[in-house]
Formats: C-alpha cells, sequence, structure tokens
C-alpha cells in the first residue's frame, strides 16, 4: 500500500509538472508568437511550436536542478524515433578521416556513376546529429536518385567554434578526393546543406575553390541558409521577428551561446552597436536593403543608425569570419563558386540572406537557381516524412531541390 501511495502521488506530481508546463508553453506562445495567414496548416505550427516550447522549458528545469545539460535533453528530443528500414537505399555508418558520416545510396546501379552529395545539418551548432537528420537525407538521396553523405560534426559548447567548420571541412576534403571510392562521378560533386548547415556549406564551398589541386565542386545547395552576422535588421528579420520556429532575437541569443559569448550582448547586436563605422561601409553594398528585389522591399522596414560600440567589437568580431558570415566573402572568391541552388522561405527570418546571396552570387557571374517557399517557415524541410508533423512545403521543397540536382 505505501508503495501504491508513493506512486500515486508521484504520478500526480509529474501529471501536474506537465500540465503546468503545457500551459505555461501555451501561453508563452499565444503572447509573442505571430502566425502569419499566409502560413499553411497554421494550428499545426501552433501545436509544434507549443511542444518546442515546452522542450526548451523541460530543459531549463532539468539544466537548473543539475539533472541534465539542457543540450543533451533537447539533443535526445531532436533524435527522435528511429525510421523503419528503407527498401530503396542502402545506408552505412562510415568515417572520413575520423569523422563521423553516414553514406545513403539508391540501391541499384547508375550509368556514369552517382551524384555525390556531401551534406551539414542546421541546428546552431549545438544541435543536430546523424539520428536527427535521418528522414531529411532519405528523402533527398531518394528523391534525387543521388548519393548522398551526411556529415556527423562535432558540436558546441563541448567543441567549441570552429571545430564545426573544420570538421565538415575535412570531411568533404576527403569525399572530393575519394568520389570514386564510392562509384560518385568527380564531375558531378555537390555541397549542401540547411540553416546553420547552410552556412557551412558556402563556408566550405568558398574554401574547396580555392585549392587548385581538388576535384572542382559541381553545385551548392543551400535550404533556408544562414548567411552574415552583420545586420540583424533586415526586412525579413523585422517582418518574421516573432514567426516560428526562428524568432529574430532567438537568432543572436543561440548564436551567441554557440560561440560562448557574453549573452548580455544580445541587445547591442541586435540593434547594430557590434558594427564598426568603417565595416558598415563596406559591407552596405553587399548587405543593404536596397539590394533586395522590389517584391521583397518591405513598407514597413526601419533602418537602425545605432553607434558602434568598440567593446561589443571586439568581443564577438569573429563573427564577420567567413566561416560564419560566407556573403562577406571577396568577390575574387564569390565569382569561382559553382551553380547554386537556394531555397528561401517567404516566413523565415533568413530569408533575405538568401536573396541577397543570389544577388552576390548572379553579379560575379555565377548561375543561380532560386525557390521560394511562399507558405514557408524556418527548418520545414526538417519535417519531410515526420511521424508525428507534416507540412505542405515540406513536400514542394524537397521535389524543387531534386529536381535542380537531378538536372545536373
Amino acid at each position: 500500500m505505501d508503495f501504491l501511495w508513493v506512486l500515486s502521488l508521484l504520478g500526480t506530481f509529474l501529471l501536474t509538472g506537465f500540465l503546468l508546463l503545457a500551459a505555461w508553453a501555451v501561453h508563452y506562445h499565444l503572447s509573442r508568437t505571430e502566425i502569419p495567414p499566409g502560413i499553411s496548416q497554421p494550428f499545426q505550427l501552433r501545436c509544434l511550436h507549443c511542444l518546442l516550447i515546452m522542450a526548451f522549458g523541460l530543459a531549463y528545469i532539468l539544466k537548473k536542478t543539475g539533472l541534465c545539460t539542457d543540450h543533451r535533453l533537447l539533443r535526445f528530443f531532436m533524435d527522435g524515433i528511429p525510421p523503419l528500414k528503407n527498401p530503396h537505399l542502402s545506408i552505412k555508418d562510415l568515417s572520413f578521416d575520423g569523422i563521423p558520416v553516414r553514406m545513403y545510396q539508391p540501391k541499384g546501379s547508375c550509368d556514369g556513376g552517382w551524384r555525390g552529395i556531401i551534406f551539414f545539418h542546421g541546428g546552431i551548432g549545438l544541435y543536430g546529429s546523424l539520428d536527427a537528420y535521418e528522414g531529411m537525407c532519405r528523402a533527398i538521396a531518394q528523391e534525387s536518385n543521388s548519393l548522398l553523405v551526411s556529415v556527423g560534426y562535432r558540436l558546441a559548447p563541448e567543441h567549441p567554434y570552429p571545430a564545426q567548420f573544420k570538421d565538415c571541412l575535412t570531411a568533404a576534403t576527403y569525399f572530393v578526393k575519394n568520389v570514386r571510392k564510392y562509384g560518385v562521378n568527380p564531375d558531378l560533386i555537390i555541397i549542401s546543406g540547411d540553416s546553420s548547415g547552410g552556412t557551412i556549406a558556402a563556408s566550405v564551398c568558398q574554401h574547396l575553390v580555392t585549392q587548385p589541386d581538388l576535384p572542382k565542386v559541381r553545385a551548392q545547395v543551400l535550404i533556408y541558409p544562414y548567411l552574415q552576422a552583420v545586420d540583424f535588421n533586415l526586412p525579413s528579420y523585422q517582418r518574421n521577428s516573432h514567426v516560428p520556429l526562428f524568432y529574430q532575437e532567438q537568432v543572436v541569443e543561440f548564436g551567441l551561446q554557440y560561440l560562448q559569448e557574453d549573452m548580455t550582448a544580445v541587445k547591442e547586436v541586435l540593434e547594430g552597436f557590434h558594427i564598426p563605422q568603417e565595416l558598415k561601409q563596406k559591407y552596405r553594398k553587399w548587405l543593404g536593403a536596397e539590394n533586395l528585389p522590389e517584391e521583397f522591399k518591405w513598407e514597413g522596414y526601419r533602418c537602425p543608425q545605432p553607434a558602434s560600440s568598440a567593446r561589443a567589437y571586439e568581443e564577438i568580431k569573429m563573427i564577420f569570419e567567413t566561416t560564419l558570415s560566407p556573403l562577406l566573402a571577396e568577390d575574387a572568391v564569390i565569382r569561382q563558386l559553382p551553380e547554386t541552388y537556394i531555397l528561401t522561405c517567404q516566413y523565415d527570418v533568413f530569408m533575405d540572406d538568401g536573396l541577397l546571396y543570389k544577388k552576390r552570387l548572379e553579379d560575379n557571374g555565377v548561375a543561380v537557381t532560386w525557390y521560394q517557399l511562399e507558405d514557408g517557415f524556418h527548418g520545414v524541410l526538417y519535417f519531410l516524412n515526420h511521424w508525428l508533423f507534416s507540412f505542405s512545403g515540406s513536400q514542394k521543397g524537397l521535389h524543387s531541390i531534386a529536381n535542380f540536382i537531378k538536372s545536373l
């Protein structure tokens, strides 16, 4: 009886805690979140966002009680339930120069060799894994009929920046040198990534094209990439500042966590105090809102004009490195880049990053295929064939990416 009483008390305590956490998540969501009318399946997105808030809330509680680190719990949630065996793909775990990778190869043969995609997952350098991106990688490999290699790079804060870029560059260099070993056509190598993985993909591609002794990359595929840390007040940041799954303020908060910098600098960075005047002038020709297509110039746009803070700049000046801000690479590098595919989402703070990079590439003679998910939000492709959540934009984005890859 005593045991049953204790069990009942524990169950009541856990249920009460769950309900309180759920109530807080719903209140937080409703008080801070905007769901634009153009987003399809808005109720499903609201439910997803509330669950995400609950996960972060639980992680915070467990961290404060010393039971678990917040990063470890959230990574566990992202890994999710392992998918069933795919009859159309051969999947194996390998190591490229010590970096864990997972290879997805369509079953059967391919005349002339496979298209070879090396893929870097998103997650702000803090989250994500081979398991977390299993569904997305399977879908791209199968739909495009290509061999895809997903890179399991090390994560911060256990492995500080730039360990993530270095791991991805190591894996990519090994891959391009050894593609024939895996039946890949050396003329059809593709560098790809989503979100912060798109940042890494763009940076790795910029590095590879400057190495004349390596095989040339055929294309890069950038999926709603983050590409610059100069201006967090571009029109898409302001217009989508409270649209899930990534708020404007959260971009800076997670970025500073990733770099293990002082979180008190969030407001200064958001307002642009971290940029010296001379750099503002230098980068304006690439990042000014006037460079955006006419249909994306927002009437409500407010251009902050803050004074510069030398202290803020010195503390986080690494964010202007091209490994974190590939949009800032010099023209001499940009013009060497291969044909590029960029997917952007209408309801994503990073939309303008993709549009500005598109213009820079085209201005330097690089062919660009651009696809805009009109009802898309940041991270939508992560839910490809997801067991619980599925969005129409995921399939539309997948088909566009696959069609581009198959056209090469």
